[in-house]
């Protein structure tokens, strides 16, 4: 495929396709967090987590430089309640919806034309709560053979925006930088991709990767 038409954006020699994976591949509500710790005592929660600012604690978990026991405590501590870590953990995991059948359809069908790949902020509390749902609805090693490799945040040191989370994915996976398109549903890593050299497209919430690509996959 020489040539994508993807919304009303043109892309061309595109070999590699990097998804998000929160609000691209999975559902995801960020509200239902928030409204989680108001509900075993974090009130004000709200004020220092959002998909578009978060507190550095925050960073610093997605990034694996603090364990998720000294996650759970600091969070403790800045809320003045004292929840048990299966309370944190419903919490905090509450915004992790389901994964759609129709989507998973729609990676197998592209890795026949691209090698893709996956590219997350998240962390180990998320990852654990995740892959026990996919293993136990599409059974073991399922999503993970939709890619050709995922790149998590908490087990490289770096997050987006950050450029040095691009390179490191271009350069570990030896990727042509321009013939590589990364797909997002937050402007400012696509705005950070695209300074990295790669191709990018900002998926809004009205849109999904299944009508996306439609046309291109019979």
């Amino acid at each position: 495929m020489n040539r994508l038409v993807l919304g009303n954006k043109e892309f061309f020699d595109i070999k590699n396709i990097v998804f998000d994976l929160g609000g691209i591949v999975i559902n995801i509500d960020y509200y239902a967090t928030i409204e989680g710790f108001k509900k075993i005592g974090f009130v004000n929660f709200n004020e220092i987590y959002s998909q578009m600012r978060q507190a550095h604690v925050f960073d610093n978990y997605d990034k694996g430089l603090i364990l998720p026991s000294e996650f759970r405590n600091e969070l403790r501590n800045m809320s003045g309640a004292t929840f048990t870590d299966v309370e944190f953990d419903s919490a905090w995991n509450a915004m992790i919806l389901d994964l759609p059948l129709k989507r998973v359809e729609t990676l197998k069908k592209l890795s026949k034309y691209f090698k893709n790949f996956l590219l997350s902020n998240t962390n180990e509390i998320h990852l654990e709560y995740f892959f026990n749902y996919v293993n136990s609805v599409f059974g073991h090693g399922v999503f993970e053979s939709l890619f050709e490799k995922p790149y998590y945040s908490c087990r490289m040191g770096m997050r987006k925006p950050d450029l040095e989370i691009y390179h490191k994915v271009i350069n570990d996976s030896r990727l042509t930088a321009s013939e590589t398109l990364f797909i997002d549903d937050t402007a400012f890593n696509v705005d950070a991709a695209i300074e990295a050299g790669m191709q990018g497209y900002y998926l809004n919430k009205q849109e999904d990767i299944v009508e996306l690509f439609k046309n291109y996959l019979v």
